[in-house]
């Protein structure tokens, strides 16, 4: 069991790598595809909301089905839709065949994304220990691999479909053969007490699930809202208010990429000693501080420090997210995880247009107070994640303290 339990983790890497590098194939050559459509920056931004559209589709199908039939069926036909159809947006000359093919490939990375994540919380569970975490960080890994293809594509000349082609054809047989390793079936929870004790609590969960649900997916949708601001103004924000060079202002989210990923390779021992509502309100706690200092300073360097602290604060939210959707009720665990995925990915397609509408408001570096606010908000509903284990810490605490002596 301990031999495939390693390589059921083992292929959800891949998978979440697998994942990253497709989507990040297609974002590194949307500049070339925008061109050869011969479309404007509001058309493609019009045409992305199409993509995120299916997105969501494909996530609230692929959630249920997981559920149905299992992540080891769902994930791998997944990856092959995800792969299959990330040629099609480079094949378009025109932009209404390009929508199309942009809700298509849309569609199938919603199916793998949360297909992926519904067979990590399985993983999880049966760990019995944090480890979502790290499997988010491997998926930057994968926009990594994108940039490096697409750059020794474009020195040789390869057509933007060429290489979307190729790629998928390798994330295919990377899909296939990855296959192998995942985990037969959902594993069932421990016991702990008597069969009809258990019945008690499984239906306790399902009668408060829905709720806390719902409450998970706001709370994605303000941190990915957040994530999503980070993505597209970052570099905009020192070039534009602080007068950075071009050149300087590229590491902005260089610096904010580099300390979430980071920040995601640790925060599973975080979460594993303190427990998951201490990431999400210590994380989102440190972002608030780290997009206030970049707001407000007039210094770049101060700017950088801001950037990088909203990144290692932003790390660690959205995996436990993801993974109390996954626990709130192993036998829904993947239409949970959809739900959270879902709306938060809405959040994070919306952050960069909320950001922009304020623009015309007030400063670029005024409107980020606006991500203040909604991390501090995730900081104080961060009780929402509260687990057993985190009222066993509180009780055993409790124990420890000493009396308090009243003196006559």
């Amino acid at each position: 069991m301990e031999r495939s339990l390693r390589s059921a983790r083992a292929a959800t890497f891949v998978y979440f790598v697998l994942c990253g590098t497709l989507m990040g194939t297609w974002v590194v050559h949307i500049p070339a595809i925008e061109e050869r459509v011969g479309i404007s920056h509001a058309t493609l931004g019009a045409l992305l909301v199409l993509l995120g559209f299916g997105a969501f589709a494909g996530m609230q199908v692929a959630g249920r089905l997981s559920d149905r039939l299992g992540a080891r069926v769902v994930l791998p036909v997944s990856g092959v839709v995800s792969s299959a159809t990330l040629v099609l947006p480079g094949l378009p000359r025109d932009p209404w065949t390009l929508a199309g093919a942009l809700v298509v490939f849309g569609f199938g990375n919603g199916c793998l994304d949360v297909s992926m994540n519904a067979h990590a919380v399985h993983v999880e569970r049966a760990y019995d220990r944090p480890v979502m975490s790290a499997f988010h960080a491997t998926f930057s890994v994968g926009g990594v691999i994108a940039a490096l293809v697409a750059a020794g594509a474009a020195g040789a000349g390869t057509s933007p479909a060429a290489t979307l082609g190729a790629s998928g054809a390798v994330g295919v047989v990377i899909a296939l053969v990855t296959a192998r390793g995942l985990l037969p079936a959902t594993p069932a929870p421990t016991p702990t007490a008597t069969v009809a004790e258990d019945e008690a609590v499984r239906a306790a969960r399902r009668r408060t699930a829905p709720g806390r649900i719902w409450i998970l997916a706001v709370l994605a949708a303000m941190v990915m809202l957040a994530e999503g601001a980070a993505n597209d103004w970052s570099a905009l924000h020192l070039k534009n208010i602080l007068g950075a060079p071009a050149s300087v202002a590229a590491f902005g989210y260089g610096t904010y990429a580099a300390a979430m990923t980071t920040g995601r390779l640790l925060a599973d021992r975080v979460s594993g000693r303190f427990g998951p509502m201490a990431v999400l309100r210590y994380g989102a706690i440190t972002a608030a501080v780290g997009i206030t200092v970049a707001a407000v300073s007039p210094w770049t360097w101060a700017a950088f420090v801001g950037w990088a602290l909203f990144g290692l604060g932003l790390s660690g939210c959205v995996p436990q997210l993801f993974s109390a959707a996954g626990r709130a009720d192993a036998s829904a665990a993947g239409a949970n995880v959809s739900r959270v995925a879902g709306i938060g990915y809405l959040g994070m397609l919306s952050g960069p247009a909320v950001i922009g509408w304020m623009t015309h408001l007030v400063p670029l570096n005024q409107a980020f107070l606006l991500l203040t606010l909604l991390c501090a908000i995730a900081a104080a509903a961060a009780g929402v994640l509260r687990t057993g284990s985190d009222r066993t810490r509180e009780v055993v605490r409790s124990r420890h303290r000493p009396p308090v002596r009243h003196d006559p």
